[in-house]
């Protein structure tokens, strides 16, 4: 991912930011009454605003000097969702079985890391191309594969790349167990503080939009 920089918004301003994902559909209202509905996008996009977990002016200083590395919308960076950052649920501790990632064939040797969403109806497969480092774990039809022996994680693109001679056989199942961040940057290039306003309890507007390839 160019312009992007493997570094994470401040855990403790993120933990108190509003948003979730978002996702666009079009609804046509026809003569007849009813109603025509039509996905956008073919992914969610997220969507957050870091001003509702700054509480100091140290925390908004901080901000202002990663807003300043970061020039703006001009450069990426990862942010910790506290609702959605593991492969299981929230409480839970990732396991190598939590997500099914693929299905050996005998010759493929790279494989994509994702989270599923639901299942019964309209199960939704996301991307994920930040895992955390240290997190990933890996198994084929149940059993945990060595790192880096067998099995290697991009944590810059969240691709696993198995070793030669270790491709997983056909029909075997891939899974894998991982805490991952969301790419994302700033969607705007100025910040705008009126101190004696925060000093009041205003909250200043920092939105943050996710990248999505």
């Amino acid at each position: 991912m160019s312009g992007f920089h493997e570094e994470r918004f401040p855990i403790e301003i993120a933990r108190g930011a509003r948003g979730g994902p978002e996702r666009l559909t079009q609804v046509v209202t026809l003569a007849s009454g009813r109603e025509v509905r039509n996905s956008r996008w073919a992914h969610s996009r997220r969507r957050y605003d870091a001003g509702f977990g700054v509480r100091t002016l140290d925390q908004l200083a901080t901000i202002v000097a990663f807003f300043e590395e970061r020039r703006g919308r001009l450069y990426g960076f990862r942010w910790r969702d506290r609702l959605d950052w593991k492969s299981c649920l929230p409480s839970g501790e990732p396991a190598a079985s939590d997500q099914q990632i693929g299905i050996g064939d005998g010759v493929t040797r790279v494989f994509q890391l994702g989270k599923l969403y639901g299942g019964l109806h309209a199960p939704y497969v996301r991307r994920i191309t930040k895992p955390i480092f240290g997190s990933v774990q890996v198994a084929v039809d149940g059993v945990v594969q060595a790192q880096p022996g067998n099995v290697v994680c991009d944590h810059a693109t969240g691709q696993l790349t198995f070793a030669v001679g270790h491709a997983p056989a056909a029909d075997a199942l891939v899974s894998a167990g991982f805490a991952f961040d969301v790419p994302v940057r700033f969607d705007l290039d100025m910040i705008e503080v009126d101190l004696s306003a925060f000093e009041a309890g205003d909250i200043p507007k920092i939105p943050i939009i996710e990248i999505v390839d």
